[in-house]
This record gives structure tokens, sequence and C-alpha cells, in this order.
């Protein structure tokens, strides 16, 4: 399930599109917190520089929390070189999130 910022433009399309191919999430959702951080260091006028991901996946199963926030930047090498400023990041396993819920 795919629970994405029904206003993400094309950044944080990309960013949501490369997570659901790299990680098969059960739950993803990318939110554009860009707003929040006008006149920041990395904040661009036309927005679409930072992100919020809150991830679900198998794939981070034997992960510690840096090892999968490492994965997920690694994911999204192509963004960072593109503009994207600023990632926050929240990974889980199915029974991480099932405990968190």
């Amino acid at each position: 399930m795919t629970d994405t910022n029904s206003q993400l433009g094309p950044v944080g399309e990309s960013i949501a599109a490369k997570l659901m191919t790299a990680f098969a999430p059960r739950a993803l959702r990318v939110i554009d917190e860009s707003a929040m951080h006008g006149g920041h260091a990395g904040a661009r006028p036309e927005g679409e520089s930072h992100f919020r991901v809150q991830i679900v996946s198998e794939a981070f199963t034997g992960m510690n929390r840096v090892a999968r926030h490492r994965a997920v930047n690694d994911a999204l090498t192509e963004q960072f070189e593109a503009g994207l400023h600023a990632l926050a990041i929240q990974a889980q396993t199915p029974e991480e999130a099932g405990r968190t819920a």
C-alpha cells in the first residue's frame, strides 16, 4: 500500500517510484516538507527539496537503523544529485510497524 501526499510534484513522485522499485514496501508514505524549510540552507524557491519518508518493507529485516538509512539514500542517489537536499527516514520491518501501530 502506498500512501503518498497527494500534493507531490515530480521529485516526490520519483522518490516514491524509486522506493517502490527498490524495496517493494508494504507501506510507503512520502511527505514533501519543503514549505517548512523556506529560507533554510538547501531550500529551493520551487520547493521539492525536503522530504520525509515512512517505509515498511521486508527488505529491512536484519539491518540496523544506519544500514536502512544508507539503503534508502543509495536508492535515491539520482534524486540527491538532482537537488534533493534533506530526507528524514523512518524505515521499519513489517514486524516493527505492527508493534507501533
